[in-house]
């Protein structure tokens, strides 16, 4: 009668570490999702930073986008070299209008590396969305990057040109609300018509120092997760709240087609003095050496 008994609870332990076992197998083989930096796997930026410091860096021409809430600052920077008349177009997706109470305000500003505010020459740098509007862009265009500036001016100066966009005006209610954001930096050529003869020792790319605490530790009794962050800070193409360098390097305006214009303007200096050399000798003179001599 004992064996009848523990017979049966016998086989019940076993099967219930079995089970235990094939689950917890189970959850060893199924992969965890991972996050990504992009959502549409393109490798372009999909959110934006809170502050100058965490700023996003985004490429000339490349689309950025953000997820975020109504009443947030969302940060971008953007390299702009000398001689570069860069644009900056951005596009706030709103909620729904059924969920909005009232028209809102949007506003983009552009700084540079000094976090100096940037006028806008012209385009639309506010502007107010209607209740019912589906989306808001907005436009600035800034005015020509210069090579060197005197220091008490306000001038454009290459190096890193910071983003930001921001709801001014709306309803105490619909603070909170998503909306998705897509900002694009664009930069033409502006010509030699805006060269200075001078040079900027370096680009306005200053960043605040790095706090201590973030440098990896170097001792090997640390852990595993904080060597692969350190590794992750020092393979990123450029920290937090500074602009990558252009491709082609920074030119600080060595270069502008004044000097087509110089040289053109030389040579043609040149032909006008023989032409009125010329013509100031008069046709069929020659030197004859007078009878005697």
């Amino acid at each position: 009668m004992r064996i009848n008994r523990v017979l049966p609870l016998t086989v019940l332990a076993g099967l219930a570490l079995l089970g235990g076992a094939g689950a917890a197998g189970a959850d060893t083989l199924t992969p965890s999702p991972s996050a990504s930096s992009s959502a549409d796997g393109s490798g372009a930026p999909s959110q934006a930073g809170t502050d100058f410091r965490t700023a996003t860096a985004i490429k000339q021409d490349q689309h950025a986008t953000a997820s975020a809430s109504t009443g947030d600052y969302l940060y971008w920077v953007f390299p702009a070299d000398a001689g570069q008349s860069a644009t900056v177009d951005a596009t706030v997706k709103l909620p729904e209008a059924s969920a909005r109470h009232g028209a809102s305000t949007w506003q983009l500003d552009v700084y540079d590396g000094l976090r100096r505010r940037q006028s806008c020459r012209y385009g639309s740098q506010t502007r107010e969305a209607a209740a019912d509007a589906a989306s808001v862009t907005l436009t600035c265009h800034l005015r020509a990057v210069r090579s060197w500036a005197e220091p008490w001016a306000n001038d454009p100066l290459p190096g890193s040109y910071y983003i930001r966009l921001t709801v001014l005006d709306l309803p105490q209610e619909d603070l909170g609300l998503p909306v998705q954001a897509d900002v694009v930096a664009t930069a033409s050529d502006s010509g030699g018509a805006h060269a200075v003869d001078g040079k900027l020792a370096s680009p306005l790319t200053a960043v605040t120092a790095p706090d201590p605490s973030d440098t990896p530790s170097t001792d090997p009794s640390a852990s595993g997760s904080d060597t692969s962050s350190g590794s992750d800070t020092s393979d990123s193409a450029a920290p937090a709240g500074t602009a990558a360098e252009p491709e082609d390097g920074w030119s600080s305006g060595w270069w502008s087609d004044r000097w087509i214009w110089t040289v053109g303007g030389g040579v043609l200096g040149a032909l006008a003095g023989v032409a009125g050399y010329s013509m100031a000798r008069g046709p069929g003179r020659s030197y004859r050496r007078p009878p005697g001599v």
